[in-house]
């Protein structure tokens, strides 16, 4: 477990990116539009196999939902969509309104089977996993505490009841979650939450950092995880292993990059996957609403995707006496798709690959995939004609780019660029379909989002199958 700053100078800024749950419910206007096509590192042959089409089921919601948030420097960013899929086949999709955390249960085949289940009081979607009988649900609810923010919390429900509602966060251990960037995973017997936590009291008061915590089937907090890691974490990832600690992965500002954190917390001597400058914005954005996630081959390694500057040079900051800090100067000036892999749940295998490499052209909202037996999905939106300030960039929209890559990074198609946009978790059918669920409107991102966000009463349900 990592010691919290000395200071709190450098606390995570609610200025620069507020809650998910603000401006819920209300209507803005898009504008403007960023991002642009990069160039491939690797050409492709005739024979390469190609993508298949993304289909598409429209489902009506019963509420609106506002489908962007203001991240770093008010940036606009899609707000998270979760879609998950039980062990029956059966699909649940949960998004934020302004009445509390819609889950919407769907079919195989992606149409509406139900009403939605309101979690009332519920602020963000941190993580969803499906059951038979319903679903568990990481989020945010109402608490008392020293900074009058919310408190991290899993709640489950079966057959349309609520079963158990337990906070992870609170007075007891000093801790708030006035944001989750969270992660959910479920390994058949028991849950691994994964979140930001605002300490509150004790050790870390005031200073930002995560915390990982283990929850039985029937809501009880079990031994294992860590009460304070990365800090402060700018994004999360985490597989649920059938034995021992779930496999997780950090970004952390201060030692600066992208840490293996699985049973340690990342402490000072993580392994790291790759060092980034990862100010507040700097880094390429949160797992997984943002960027990333973490997927696991029948071998036994791991991939991972985000969006990276890199390292022109990475040292330790001579004037940080706690020996700790780090300096990272980018490589680039925009962040480029780049995909890293570890040999097994501890320890990074290799350097990490580029996908592209275009000056001037930012790549944001990166996602991995499993595709078939052997090779992996990568997505991403670009902007050309980049202007960055800051660790943020604007620019015009130019697509939603699909790749398939090997587990050693080779490419295997040419991009395929298309309408559906991946805005959250994706789910993996038991056929190898890749569903996930998105707001059916076009990029538009020249400006910040200063405002309340826009809404939409639809939801797109996408299908692609290997």
């Amino acid at each position: 477990m990592t010691n919290a700053r000395p200071t709190t100078s450098h606390r995570r800024r609610h200025v620069a990116r507020k809650p998910l749950a603000a401006g819920l419910g209300a209507v803005g206007v898009l504008a403007g539009a960023w991002y642009a096509t990069a160039t491939p590192t690797t050409t492709t042959t005739a024979a390469a196999p190609q993508l298949a089409a993304v289909t598409n089921t429209t489902v009506n919601l019963a509420a609106k939902f506002p489908y962007l948030s203001a991240g770093y420097n008010n940036t606009r960013e899609w707000t998270r969509t979760t879609t998950a899929v039980a062990p029956n086949g059966t699909l649940r999709v949960a998004w934020p309104a302004s009445d509390g955390v819609h889950v919407t249960p769907l079919t195989a085949a992606g149409k509406r089977s139900g009403a939605d289940t309101v979690v009332k009081g519920a602020k963000e979607v941190g993580g969803l996993v499906a059951h038979n009988d319903g679903f568990a649900l990481l989020t945010r609810v109402f608490d008392t505490n020293k900074w009058k923010e919310t408190a991290a919390a899993l709640i489950r429900y079966k057959n349309g009841t609520q079963a158990f509602r337990t906070k992870l966060t609170g007075t007891a251990s000093h801790d708030t979650a006035p944001l989750l960037d969270g992660q959910l995973t479920w390994n058949g017997t028991k849950y691994g939450t994964y979140f930001v936590v605002h300490g509150a009291g004790g050790f870390a008061d005031g200073h930002f950092g995560d915390k990982l915590s283990y929850v039985s089937a029937k809501g009880a907090k079990l031994t294992g995880g860590w009460s304070w890691g990365c800090s402060h974490n700018e994004g999360i990832a985490l597989h649920a292993e059938t034995t021992g600690a779930f496999t997780s992965l950090c970004f952390d500002d201060w030692r600066s990059g992208l840490f293996v954190s699985t049973g340690i917390g990342a402490p000072d001597n993580a392994p790291a996957v790759q060092r980034e400058q990862c100010w507040a914005g700097y880094c390429g954005g949160t797992f997984a609403g943002r960027t990333g996630d973490l997927v696991k081959s029948s071998t036994g390694r791991y991939a991972t995707a985000f969006a990276s500057r890199g390292a022109a040079s990475a040292a330790k900051n001579p004037a940080d006496a706690s020996g700790r800090g780090w300096t990272v100067k980018p490589k680039t000036s925009t962040h480029q798709v780049t995909v890293a892999f570890l040999k097994n749940r501890n320890t990074p295998a290799g350097k990490p690959v580029h996908l592209t490499s275009a000056a001037g052209t930012e790549n944001v909202n990166v996602h991995i995939a499993p595709y078939g037996k052997d090779r992996l999905l990568v997505s991403w939106e670009s902007l050309k004609n980049a202007k960055c300030s800051a660790g943020t960039c604007t620019g015009t929209f130019t697509g939603t780019h699909l790749r398939l890559i090997d587990w050693n990074g080779a490419f295997k198609t040419a991009d395929k660029v298309v309408q559906a946009r991946i805005s959250g978790d994706i789910a993996t059918l038991k056929d190898g379909t890749l569903t996930w669920a998105y707001a059916p409107v076009t990029p538009s991102y020249a400006s910040a989002l200063t405002g309340a966000s826009p809404t939409t009463t639809t939801l797109k349900i996408a299908r692609l199958k290997p």
